[in-house]
């Protein structure tokens, strides 16, 4: 049996591919969880116009998300915290301080997209990279200064 394949099924293949599968795993499986349909021209064509749209909607979310990476780019955060000697804070930078310094400034950064490679404990410039989608990547100045 040919089916139309509606999301994306590992073993078998990606959303909107046509595939040859067997009946019953087609009656049993794949059309009743909401994965394929049956290959007939009508659905063919409701497929494609489907695929087409979400590639519009993946293109334009591409471009903001650019938009925003360059923003993100220019920023320069600045904290003040209590340090010890030797340069060493108390405490550390988190992510979470980020994000809500990100929604000060006007930009919606998820604490979850902020990836900091070591922990900000001492004084100076670090940088820490924002992930905001797949090839999509800004880094964002940290400053940290001595409380006084």
């Amino acid at each position: 049996m040919q089916v139309i394949l509606i999301k994306d099924v590992e073993s078998l293949g990606q959303s909107g591919e046509t595939v040859r599968v067997k009946n019953g795993y087609a009656r049993n499986y794949l059309i009743p969880q909401g994965l394929a349909m049956i290959a007939t021209k009508s659905n063919l064509a409701l497929i494609e116009n489907k695929l087409k749209t979400v590639e519009l909607k993946e293109a334009k979310s591409r471009e903001n998300l650019e938009s925003l990476a360059n923003e993100l780019n220019k920023i320069k955060l600045s904290y003040s915290l209590k340090a010890g000697e030797d340069e060493k804070l108390f405490g550390s930078v988190t992510s979470q301080m980020i994000s809500d310094s990100c929604q000060e400034l006007g930009f919606t950064v998820d604490k979850k997209e902020i990836h900091i490679e070591e922990p900000i404990k001492t004084l100076g410039t670090h940088k820490v990279t924002v992930k905001l989608g797949p090839e999509i990547e800004a880094k964002i100045k940290v400053k940290v200064k001595a409380d006084e």
